[in-house]
């Protein structure tokens, strides 16, 4: 995650955030399986891409368990043939790229979305069966997830990097988790969103903290540690999380 945004590999993300839930899952095979499935695309282009994914492989929304932390877990979308948008629009974007489709990841609030550069007035709605979308379609679609007085704005169709693609899901992840009262995933989860260098210091701090109230004492201060020795942290700062993390290891011991 600490690579250049052209350099991080959006498929090899999304399968170790799948891996750290599923440690059976092998990374190397689940990107091979991604290769076989871009092989059977049957002609070039966009459409045909779309057609592999949502007629032949017969991928669709999971609106019965959205909530599902498997929805999350690339693999398991594949293999369930169901997942949520932002799940269904990487294996979209990452079946087209093995093509030379060059697919974008749209992070519209409340709903992920796909662009095709070549028509790109038209955003795909991966979780619709590859519907396509006009702004004012879009905008439709926000409201109805958000509520009426959420206001659209053009920025929101803006193109969405792998790291931030991959923040989104794990944010996914832990407000799935967070709503089961599942520890543990909350647990794994922030231990990997603290590492992603964009989220803002404040965030992250937050997030490892978190983590103390949930009693992970020991976790919450080697997060706080690792803060602290970050180059670009103000010295003051620094001497505060080191004093929060022996603090909290006082009362693990």
């Amino acid at each position: 995650m600490s690579r250049p945004e052209t350099e991080i590999p959006l498929d090899q993300g999304a399968l170790l955030i799948a891996a750290a839930g599923d440690p059976s899952l092998d990374v190397a095979s689940g990107l091979a399986h991604l290769d076989r499935l871009a092989e059977q695309v049957d002609g070039i282009g966009c459409a045909n891409v779309c057609r592999l994914v949502f007629e032949t492989l017969g991928m669709r929304g999971d609106h019965q368990t959205y909530d599902d932390p498997e929805n999350s877990y690339l693999h398991r979308v594949i293999s369930r043939r169901m997942g949520i948008p932002i799940t269904l629009s990487v294996l979209l974007i990452e079946i087209g790229r093995r093509c030379g489709v060059a697919l974008e990841g749209v992070g519209m609030p409340g709903h992920f979305l796909v662009r095709d550069p070549s028509d790109p007035d038209l955003l795909i709605d991966a979780f619709s069966g590859g519907a396509r979308l006009d702004r004012a379609g879009c905008a439709g679609l926000m409201q109805s997830v958000l509520g009426p007085g959420f206001k659209f704005q053009e920025a929101m169709l803006g193109t969405t990097g792998s790291r931030a693609i991959l923040a989104r899901m794990l944010a996914n992840l832990d407000a799935s988790f967070r709503r089961r009262l599942d520890l543990e995933g909350c647990r794994w989860v922030t231990r990997l969103r603290v590492a992603i260098p964009d989220i803002p210091f404040r965030d992250r701090v937050g997030l490892a903290n978190g983590l103390a109230t949930m009693g992970y004492y020991e976790d919450a201060a080697a997060m706080l540690e690792m803060l602290a020795t970050e180059s670009g942290t103000p010295i003051e700062a620094a001497d505060a999380l080191r004093t929060r993390a022996r603090h909290l290891i006082s009362r693990f011991n």
